[in-house]
């Protein structure tokens, strides 16, 4: 299947309206990129951590860190994807709007994907900053990080916008963050060792595209890589592509176009 001519220039300025516009709120953007990860690592990596023993050699914090860089980048991008998007779409009537323009359904969707993506490195840079402040980066593989927060964020921005594509309301995404998006952020390994989980919530990772984000994200941020990072990856590229179809198709459906 061949890219239609200007297809790559329709997705920028999709994805470049989107930052011209965050500029004007990035600040308290930040401020949650920023403030949220360093409660959770402050009150349970070392708070909690205290009374926790080392976890394959690492204290708490060392083992919490990078699942909070990625779970940053998982929330960053489906908020975008679901409110953000859903706003557009439907209070603003943006994405009627640059449909009357040479703008295609494929190439806004992809933009939107593509700011997603952007938004939520920034809140991996955030997050990185914070741990590396704290001694909890060993190592420069933890750069590596951040084309694997890019990945993430558009993997979670395609999915989020499924859910959009298919809401009626605001509030229909609470289904989404109560029966997805928790349980990936509580039961993926960012908060204990899953082999030492019960089986159920083994089986129950195992299906979940953040547990492999994070299985990625600990071996990067550790310095410790290894081959078995590939498949992880390719499962995440899976996730993306499925998503990314299933976006595009559902928005030309709720679109009409």
């Amino acid at each position: 299947m061949s890219v239609p001519p200007g297809f790559f220039r329709g997705v920028w300025n999709v994805a470049m309206r989107n930052i011209i516009v965050w500029r004007h709120y990035a600040a308290p953007s930040a401020l949650g990129n920023f403030g949220e990860p360093l409660l959770y690592l402050v009150a349970l990596g070392f708070g909690l951590g205290s009374v926790v023993k080392s976890i394959d050699g690492m204290s708490y914090a060392e083992f919490l860190a990078p699942g909070l860089v990625v779970s940053t980048v998982m929330y960053t991008a489906t908020f975008e994807g679901t409110f953000g998007s859903y706003t557009r779409l439907v209070t603003q009537g943006t994405f009627e709007a640059m449909l009357a323009t040479p703008i295609t359904v494929g190439e806004l969707v992809a933009g939107e994907i593509l700011w997603g993506g952007i938004k939520a490195t920034f809140g991996a840079v955030a997050v990185l900053t914070i741990i590396s402040l704290f001694g909890l980066v060993p190592s420069l593989w933890a750069l590596g990080a951040l084309p694997l927060a890019f990945l993430t964020g558009l993997l979670f921005t395609a999915t989020a916008m499924c859910v959009t594509s298919v809401s009626k309301s605001y509030e229909s995404f609470n289904y989404y963050f109560t029966l997805a998006i928790a349980p990936m952020f509580l039961f993926s390994g960012i908060f204990f060792p899953l082999d030492r989980a019960p089986g159920w919530a083994q089986h129950l990772a195992a299906v979940m595209p953040l547990t492999h984000v994070v299985y990625v994200s600990r071996a990067l941020i550790r310095g410790t890589p290894s081959w078995a990072m590939l498949g992880h990856l390719a499962v995440v590229v899976g996730f993306l592509v499925a998503g990314s179809f299933a976006c595009s198709a559902l928005m030309r459906r709720r679109l009409r176009v």
